[in-house]
C-alpha cells in the first residue's frame, strides 16, 4: 500500500492553520503530509509557524514528506544571479532537519529565449551539482520537478520527464533525483510507463492530481488503478503527494485514491 501525503496547502484547509491541518489529516488516518515553501517567500506559499508545525507533526507521528526549496529561482533569466537560491538552500536544509523532512523539491524556472535548450539543460546540471556539493552530508534529497507548460506553467524550461532525468543523470548523486508528477506528465501527453522505465531509480518522489482540472482523483479522466499499477510495476514504493485542488470537502476528496492505493 502506498503512503499518501495530503498537501496541506490545498487539503484540510477547513481545519485552520497548517499545524491544525496536520492534526486533521492525522485524524483522517494519514501518516504523512507535504507542503510548499516553509517561509512563504514564494507565492502562493505562505509563512508557517515552524515550531507549531513541528509540534503537530511530533504529536501525531506524522511524516512531512516534502517541502519546496525557496526561492523558486529564475535560473536562466539574466543577470543569472543565483546567490539568493544558494543562501536560502542552507536555511531550507536547516528547516527540513527541524521538521524531519527528507526531501526538498526544486525546479528549473522559466526558459530563456536567448540560449539553446541544450545549453540551458546543461547549465541546470552545473547549478545542481553545486547545490548538492553545498549540502553534502545533510542527508536531504533534492527532487527536480518538471511541470506542464500547456495549462499551469507556460514558459517553464523543464516540462519533460526525460529532460529532468537527463539532468539528474548529469548531477550524478544519490541525493538528487526527479519528482514525477502524474498530473503534469499526463497534461503533457507523456507515456507514463515509458517515462518511468527511462527514469528507473531516479524517481525520488511522486505527486498526483486528476486531469483535466487538477482536482482529486475521480474528478477527471485518468484511470487510477492503471496509473498506480504502472507506478508499482516501475518499482516505486515511496510516498505519493496529493497535490490537487479539491472540488469537494477534503476528507471526501481522498476516498477514491485511498481505495486504489490500498490495493496497489
Amino acid at each position: 500500500m502506498y503512503q499518501l501525503a495530503p498537501n496541506i496547502e490545498l487539503l484540510f484547509t477547513e481545519a485552520g492553520d497548517y499545524h491544525d491541518r496536520v492534526r486533521a489529516a492525522a485524524a483522517a488516518g494519514f501518516t504523512a503530509v507535504e507542503m510548499w515553501g516553509p517561509t512563504g517567500v514564494d507565492a502562493p506559499s505562505t509563512p508557517k509557524d515552524l515550531p507549531a508545525l513541528k509540534a503537530a507533526l511530533e504529536e501525531t507521528g506524522t511524516q512531512l514528506t516534502a517541502q519546496l526549496a525557496e526561492p523558486r529561482t529564475q535560473f536562466m533569466i539574466p543577470p543569472w544571479d543565483h546567490s539568493e537560491f544558494f543562501r536560502k538552500l542552507d536555511e531550507g536544509v536547516e528547516i527540513a532537519h527541524f521538521l524531519g523532512t527528507p526531501r526538498m523539491v526544486v525546479g528549473s524556472g522559466t526558459g530563456f529565449g536567448g540560449w539553446k535548450r541544450q545549453v540551458q539543460l546543461d547549465k541546470l546540471i552545473e547549478i545542481y551539482q553545486k547545490a548538492i556539493a553545498q549540502i553534502d552530508g545533510s542527508g536531504i534529497t533534492l527532487a527536480l520537478e518538471p511541470v506542464n507548460v500547456r495549462v499551469d506553467h507556460p514558459g517553464s524550461l523543464l516540462d519533460r520527464t526525460s529532460e529532468a532525468v537527463y539532468i539528474a543523470r548529469g548531477v550524478d548523486s544519490p541525493h538528487f533525483g526527479i519528482l514525477y508528477d502524474i498530473y503534469h506528465s499526463a497534461v503533457e501527453g507523456e507515456d507514463m510507463a515509458a517515462e518511468l522505465a527511462n527514469a528507473g531509480s531516479l524517481v525520488a518522489y511522486v505527486q498526483l492530481a486528476d486531469t483535466p482540472g487538477r482536482g482529486e482523483p475521480g474528478s477527471g479522466t485518468l484511470d487510477w488503478a492503471e496509473r498506480l499499477g504502472i507506478l508499482r510495476g516501475a518499482g516505486y514504493d515511496g510516498p505519493i503527494g496529493l497535490e490537487y485542488y479539491p472540488t469537494v470537502e477534503s476528507e471526501a476528496s481522498v476516498a477514491l485514491i485511498r481505495a486504489v492505493a490500498a490495493t496497489a
